[in-house]
């Protein structure tokens, strides 16, 4: 009786340990398919925000636009640099825009007619750009004393250069020698009008200049004018 009452207390006891081995393999984190159990050693800082992850973010420059409506540039302050820089550039343009060169003509020029010492029988005629622009004194100053028909000859061994060009202010000057070789200067002469001559030197353009000559001025037949010199003492040679 008593080997039996030990032998079911040993067959009890063996049961019990197998029953709880079978629950201890049988707990869900180790069963199939089940979720593994999280790693403790990870920052919550590691895990992706479920809120956000999912949802497409929009380009950079997408998003300065979504936030004021307009492009970066409109957001800065203004539309596009350059425009502004053209405008800038159009303004300066106008206000250093220079006049058109033109040609000296009684309506852009002061004229004078003066006496010298020297040399003797010598008149100086003196054309002063009054215009905005230069000037271009072609040639020479077409002379008409009095009621002459013709025009008083030019001395062709006194040509420039160049053309004499005239910025506003700057004068032209342009000699009359009354008489020339043997002719002495015996005619009164009182009026003097001072035409101007064209680029292609084929008549005269532009308004002339009437002038009172000096008291006493003589002239002869063959008188004559020089070009227009850049220089006073230049005219004064012929």
């Amino acid at each position: 009786m008593r080997n039996l009452r030990f032998r079911s207390a040993a067959t009890a006891a063996t049961t019990a340990l197998v029953a709880a081995l079978a629950l201890t393999a049988c707990q869900p984190s180790d069963a199939v398919g089940s979720a593994p159990k999280p790693d403790s050693t990870v920052a919550a800082t590691d895990e992706p925000d479920s809120k956000t992850s999912d949802k497409p973010q929009p380009p950079a420059d997408q998003s300065a636009d979504n936030g004021n409506g307009g492009s970066a540039d409109n957001k800065s302050g203004g539309g596009d640099k350059s425009a502004g820089n053209d405008s800038a550039n159009n303004g300066a343009g106008k206000g250093s825009t220079t006049a058109k060169t033109t040609t000296c003509t009684g309506d852009n020029t002061k004229v004078t007619v003066t006496e010298v010492a020297r040399p003797i029988n010598h008149l100086l005629v003196t054309a002063t750009n009054t215009g905005s622009g230069n000037c271009y004194a072609y040639s020479a100053p077409l002379l008409g004393f009095d009621e002459a028909q013709a025009v008083t000859q030019i001395n062709e061994d006194s040509r420039p250069q160049a053309v004499v060009t005239l910025t506003p202010g700057q004068s032209a000057y342009a000699s009359i020698a009354l008489g020339g070789g043997d002719g002495a200067p015996t005619t009164a002469a009182y009026k003097l009008s001072v035409h101007f001559a064209g680029r292609g030197n084929q008549g005269s353009v532009g308004s002339s200049a009437n002038l009172t000559l000096p008291k006493g001025t003589m002239i002869a037949d063959s008188a004559s004018v020089s070009y227009w010199q850049t220089e006073m003492a230049d005219a004064l040679v012929w």
